[in-house]
């Protein structure tokens, strides 16, 4: 989906400063609403204060590109370590 693209390509700049991928990007509907799961991952892994301060960088460039018409969640996790990640 272009949009997903377009979200990556403007989010991964400022998480490669920090040292932080973006493994995966999906738009979802689950029942009545929307969410938007992008998975990050990091050589030394991510804790929560890692994923907080993804999340704020990537929320201000999601809102500046406006992408949706819908409204959705947004949730930013980290990849798995020893197996698939699935929601």
């Amino acid at each position: 989906m272009e949009k997903l693209e377009q979200i990556k390509k403007a989010i991964s700049k400022p998480l490669n400063d920090l040292e932080i991928i973006v493994d995966s990007i999906e738009f979802v509907q689950n029942g009545n609403y929307h969410s938007l799961n992008i998975i990050l991952d990091k050589g030394s892994g991510l804790d929560l204060d890692t994923i907080e301060e993804a999340t704020n960088i990537i929320n201000p460039i999601l809102d500046e590109l406006d992408l949706f018409e819908e409204s959705y969640i947004l949730d930013v996790s980290s990849k798995e370590r020893g197996g698939n990640h699935e929601q």
